[in-house]
């Protein structure tokens, strides 16, 4: 475990080096995007950055960009991001993702679509050649949430309510459940099934990130590389 936080930390310092004064940040939600906002206000309080001003994905991110002493803004002050940083739960070789086991995909879509660039930090154990090897989180309303997790059933996945360790149900900063889907042979058609959840009432938003990154930084025992589409 302690491997794996130094790779995540490498990916989010070497995020930070994308970042510039006065640029509008997304501040993503996680483990791997903490150490990139702790890295973040170091910078802003020893005056490496000036001028940085943040949308948060949750409200555990603004509540530790706060301390930190980050800037924050919504996005209805501002018309677009320079650039949005998160992590993610699998990153396939075009660099479609899954995200939300943050619990906070849908604060996360919404912030990231509005990114001029959008980079994804990631150790190397996060990278899939298919989609679907983990769960798929999917954001459901909570009225007949039992008639909506009955119909992710019929998706070829297996499909339950997530639970906290007291068992209860796992709810977003938004009042709504994550249902978490599993798919035993991988997510065959991640376009389709993306337009499936998105036409269906009763689901908010899914964890299909698909067309959205610009950039990966992934961090292994070899390095930490960085891959980014041409602008």
């Amino acid at each position: 475990m302690e491997d794996i936080a130094r790779l995540k930390k490498q990916a989010a310092l070497k995020a930070l080096t994308f970042v510039e004064d006065d640029m509008l940040l997304g501040l993503g939600t996680g483990s791997t995007t903490a150490f990139f906002i702790d890295a973040l206000g170091a910078a802003l309080r020893e005056g490496r950055l000036q001028g940085i001003r943040g949308v948060p994905t949750s409200e555990a991110t603004a509540a530790r960009a706060r301390e930190l002493g980050i800037p924050l803004v919504s996005l209805s002050q501002v018309e677009y991001l320079d650039l949005a940083v998160d992590g993610a739960d699998e990153v396939d070789p075009q660099w479609n993702l899954i995200k939300g086991l943050g619990r906070a995909l849908l604060r996360e879509k919404i912030v990231e679509i509005h990114a001029r660039r959008f980079l994804v930090i990631v150790d190397d154990s996060k990278l899939v050649q298919r989609l679907g090897r983990g769960p798929l989180p999917v954001e459901i309303v909570p009225f007949e949430a039992e008639a909506t997790v009955r119909w992710l059933n019929t998706l070829d996945c297996q499909a339950d309510f997530w639970y906290e360790e007291d068992g209860s149900r796992v709810v977003t900063d938004n009042g709504n459940y994550l249902a978490l889907c599993r798919f035993p042979e991988g997510i065959a058609d991640a376009y389709a099934l993306a337009r499936a959840l998105a036409d269906r009432p009763g689901v908010v938003e899914h964890g299909l990130f698909l067309d959205m990154a610009t950039g990966v930084i992934s961090a292994g025992r070899d390095g930490v590389r960085v891959l980014e589409r041409e602008r």
